[in-house]
């Protein structure tokens, strides 16, 4: 069917049952991050904890026994949330907790690595001890998310950790090994 219609993005399906919709996960981990999001939950579909962001021509073809539909936004287990890059982009386009990273220390952000306070260029937002901040490179790109573990305004020594590595972008080629 989606190739008759370009439109309609991919669906495959297998049996199992569908979920109460709740996106109560995904704006909880929003807030972290000091961003609010409104999703539409007529184009929201979720199975098994895994919520997707369909196209509205596709939502009328979504059986419940979908595999996987539209894109995939990430999942809900045991109480927490783990996000698509998909979802992080959409947050990265609204202004809340971020840091911008000088090139050295983005490219060791992408291979793992934790933030050293030398490392980052400029802060927005409150830089507050145990919350979440997103992670940019010079360019604006956005290279993941990290869990600040010094308030990033008063850390005095250059070669502390500030931000611990929690998900970046380079995360797929090292599960490929």
């Amino acid at each position: 069917m989606a190739r008759r219609n370009a439109r309609l993005l991919y669906l495959q399906a297998e049996k199992k049952e569908v979920h109460i919709i709740n996106t109560k996960e995904i704006t909880d981990f929003a807030s972290q991050f000091g961003v609010q999001i409104a999703l539409n939950l007529d184009l929201i579909a979720e199975k098994t904890g895994r919520f997707y962001l369909v196209n509205p021509a596709l939502k009328p073809l979504v059986r419940k026994d979908f595999f996987s539909a539209g894109v995939y936004l990430g999942k809900a287990k045991e109480g927490k949330f783990f996000p698509s890059f998909y979802l992080l982009g959409m947050l990265a386009k609204r202004e809340g907790n971020r840091i911008f990273l000088d090139r050295k220390s983005a490219w060791l952000f992408i291979c793992g690595r934790d933030i050293l306070r030398e490392s980052i260029v400029r802060i927005q937002g409150p830089g507050k001890k145990n919350t979440n901040t997103l992670v940019f490179n010079e360019f604006g790109e956005c290279l993941g998310f990290g869990r600040i573990v010094e308030k990033l305004r008063e850390s005095i020594m250059c070669n502390e950790i500030v931000v611990r590595n929690v998900l970046d972008i380079g995360d797929f080629l090292r599960r490929e090994r």
